[in-house]
């Protein structure tokens, strides 16, 4: 009976989770709890040390810090079989959150004006994010009987 109750767990098993997708999920959670952090170290210690300029800056890298740890999310949930497309939506919303939201945070801090330059590199990272999200599902739509 004892055998019985360990086999009726609705976790999926570790076969049932690839690699990839078990690494997604992975970077999506340290992902969401650093962007969790980071929003209420913001909202706390920066606010009165911040410019208003600067407090915006920083908000932004919050914002598009979440959003795209939920796309990373996503990503992950619907990795079920090996995709090209979402292993490269992925890896583009990886690259996005570290260099676009990463660039923002040390900008509002410390002023930097250098790291503004490297921004876009991230947003571009976000665009491709999205784009191979599209492309993966035109592909297994053209799967599809």
């Amino acid at each position: 009976m004892s055998a019985q109750l360990q086999n009726t767990s609705h976790h999926p098993s570790s076969s049932a989770v690839s690699a990839m997708q078990r690494r997604f999920l992975i970077i999506a959670g340290m992902s969401g709890a650093l962007a969790v952090a980071l929003g209420a170290f913001g909202a706390h210690a920066l606010k009165a040390k911040l410019t208003p300029y600067s407090l915006d800056i920083y908000h932004t890298a919050v914002l598009y810090h979440f959003i795209h740890t939920l796309a990373l999310l996503g990503v992950g949930l619907l990795f079920r079989a090996p995709s090209r497309w979402l292993t490269i939506a992925g890896w583009c919303f990886v690259f996005g959150i570290v260099i676009f939201s990463g660039s923002l945070y040390i900008l509002a801090i410390t002023g930097i004006t250098m790291f503004g330059m490297i921004v876009p590199l991230g947003g571009l990272g976000f665009i491709g994010g999205w784009l191979s999200v599209m492309m993966g599902a035109i592909a297994i739509g053209k799967q599809a009987p």
